[in-house]
């Protein structure tokens, strides 16, 4: 009796360990939770999220808040179990966050990166909304090419045929929908000085497609200068919100109208607005920070709608324009384009 009582205790003993050590294993998963909210217009840790210098900038009585997503890589089985019964929190196979090809740090690095891009374009399509259009410019004129003693360094090209130019992609576009050999009325500045040149378009070496015989960049001229400081944040989510940031402060005009308004969304230099991950959890960061209104991108609406949470309704928005069309409407007393399923 002695010898199996001690069996039946020790047995014991091994599968109490070895369900503690299921519990605290870490699975492969990993948990989303509603992250911090930042107000673009505001401050973070002391630092100003968007400073200015060089130009006059205005104060809202309300507030533009990006959202984010924590994302907890570590999950153990109570956590996990937690995660799927809470009505806020996500826990997804970590695969979908961290690809199996890829080392956290990797994806870190990249999130960093996307980062800093997303600051960019929001930059470029601020300016352009504020009145300081995208140039593209002559940066070299190619030996023997079409354009030489046509063109020169620095020259902006602003059409092609008479039609404008916005970027160049468009502008290489236009080149190549006509056959090489092509004289092409080019439209440009020099020195502040608009001119007409006509250029006959060359092959490329090596190839038939027609070219100017130009290398083109872009540039954006403007009497001040733009800093974003916000660090600990990583993805390309906040660019809509720090596009709007950046015009509301070099706006007399308060967007905000005394309100407290979140949003999300990925933004190109077009001013498109892309869809996220992680929506559930912004839309409830963004309630419990006091949001009145919450700007989903077009496709994550059915995601949002989805989701939904009490209180705070959402607005759809495709562009740039679409948001600032809906914070004007919202802050009039209206109600902006809503979330719809399709």
């Amino acid at each position: 009796m002695r010898r199996r009582g001690v069996t039946v205790i020790l047995g014991a003993l091994v599968t109490a360990l070895l369900a503690a050590g299921v519990m605290i294993a870490p699975l492969p998963y990993v948990a989303l939770k509603p992250g911090p909210t930042v107000n673009t217009l505001g401050s973070a840790q002391g630092t100003e999220v968007i400073k200015v210098t060089g130009a006059k900038t205005s104060e809202s009585a309300g507030q533009l808040r990006l959202t984010t997503v924590n994302v907890q890589s570590k999950v153990e089985l109570v956590q996990a179990i937690q995660g799927w019964l809470s009505g806020d929190d996500a826990v997804v196979p970590r695969e979908l966050i961290y690809p199996p090809d890829r080392s956290e740090a990797q994806v870190q690095e990249q999130n960093a990166q996307e980062w800093k891009q997303s600051q960019t374009s929001a930059e470029t399509v601020a300016l352009r909304e504020l009145g300081y259009p995208v140039q593209t410019y002559v940066r070299k004129v190619t030996a023997g090419g079409a354009a030489v003693g046509v063109l020169e360094e620095n020259d902006v090209i602003t059409a092609v045929n008479g039609t404008a130019i916005t970027g160049p992609t468009q502008l290489t576009q236009l080149v190549r929908a006509k056959p090489v050999g092509t004289a092409l009325s080019v439209g440009y500045t020099r020195a502040g000085k608009k001119a007409t040149a006509k250029v006959t378009t060359k092959a490329g070496e090596g190839s038939s497609t027609p070219r100017l015989g130009i290398e083109i960049d872009t540039k954006q001229p403007h009497p001040f200068t733009i800093k974003i400081d916000l660090d600990k944040i990583g993805g390309p989510s906040a660019g809509l919100m720090f596009s709007l940031g950046i015009i509301d402060k070099l706006r007399d005009e308060d967007l905000t109208g005394g309100k407290v308004i979140a949003g999300t969304g990925t933004i190109d230099d077009d001013g498109n607005v892309g869809p996220i991950g992680g929506i559930p959890q912004k839309l409830v960061g963004a309630k419990e920070a006091g949001a009145k209104l919450f700007l989903v991108p077009k496709d994550n609406c059915a995601e949002a709608l989805r989701n939904a949470v009490a209180g705070l309704p959402m607005a759809k928005v495709a562009t740039v324009d679409d948001a600032l069309t809906a914070l004007k409407t919202f802050t009039a007393g209206g109600s902006p384009t809503p979330c719809s399923a399709s």
